[in-house]
């Protein structure tokens, strides 16, 4: 039987080891938290669960989002047990972001994207939730939503989900380029574009075979971002795009208004220069569509 004798060497060794491993443990910590900031931004999650007032606590909710269903009031999504999301484990995050489901088993109304965050990878979105859990908790509780009597309650939000929602995670498109599909996941998945700028049916179905033509938010007319060169962005080079996500100005030296203001502050200017090239590459490649009653 061989007797193991601890020397000065092997432990030093060991404590060595240790905290090597500790210290490497800590840095994919830190490094996964700023890969979610990165994310968090990439995701527009600023700009809809932040209050619309001075000095309002960044991702705390309470935001009145008007829709031609009522009013939604994005939640809290700091780490507070009580009124955030830090009872949530990992696979509550997923659930809620890939499948629309609350951690009580609830179906969320579509007014939060998971139709467009259901294609996020699970590498993304837990690092998105390593940088949430990162955050000061608040303690806030946003207000009830304000609804039409007919989707009030969550059996309408289940209703709507089984005829409409089939969650799938993003694929890449193999005959495209690595730029392409970088733009097509920042697009309609991680930045979903589409919530806004597609035109919904009256049921609240965004309209595919119209995809970014445009839409209506409450009064606020929501520009064609599709490649048309009359009513979208056709005449734009991808250096015209890159540059209005970047700062905020237009090809003839205007600047962007109304709710795209928040987007640009909180989401696309956070943005690498090459993401935002590839967003522009990828919405240079889409389908043109006429404005909604062109």
């Amino acid at each position: 039987m061989t007797n193991f004798v601890l020397t000065t060497t092997s432990l030093t060794t060991i404590l060595g080891a240790a905290t090597l491993l500790a210290a490497l443990s800590a840095f994919a910590a830190n490094d996964s938290i700023a890969r979610g900031e990165y994310l968090v931004y990439a995701g527009g999650c600023i700009s809809c669960h932040t209050e619309d007032r001075d000095n309002a606590v960044p991702l705390a909710g309470g935001r009145a989002l008007e829709t031609p269903f009522g009013t939604f009031y994005p939640p809290n999504i700091t780490p507070d047990v009580a009124t955030g999301i830090g009872s949530w484990s990992d696979e509550d995050f997923l659930n809620a972001l890939w499948e629309g489901v609350s951690p009580e088993g609830k179906d969320y109304f579509p007014a939060f994207p998971y139709t467009s965050y259901t294609g996020v990878s699970r590498e993304d979105l837990l690092a998105i939730k390593a940088y949430l859990f990162s955050l000061d908790p608040v303690a806030k509780e946003s207000p009830d939503h304000e609804l039409k009597w007919y989707i009030s309650t969550r059996l309408a939000a289940g209703a709507w989900k089984a005829l409409n929602f089939e969650p799938a995670r993003f694929e890449p498109d193999r005959l495209r380029d690595p730029q392409w599909n970088r733009g097509a996941y920042l697009v309609r998945h991680l930045g979903h574009c589409g919530e806004c700028h597609t035109p919904r049916s009256v049921t609240g179905v965004l309209e595919t075979g119209r995809e970014f033509s445009g839409s209506k938010l409450g009064e606020e007319k929501v520009p064609n971002i599709s490649p048309d060169r009359a009513a979208g962005i056709g005449r734009w080079s991808e250096s015209d795009i890159e540059y209005f996500l970047d700062i905020g100005m237009l090809p003839d030296g205007d600047f962007a208004g109304s709710s795209m203001v928040d987007v640009i502050e909180d989401n696309t200017s956070h943005l690498t220069r090459d993401d935002r090239r590839s967003i522009a590459h990828y919405l240079k490649s889409v389908p043109p569509q006429p404005s909604p009653g062109d």
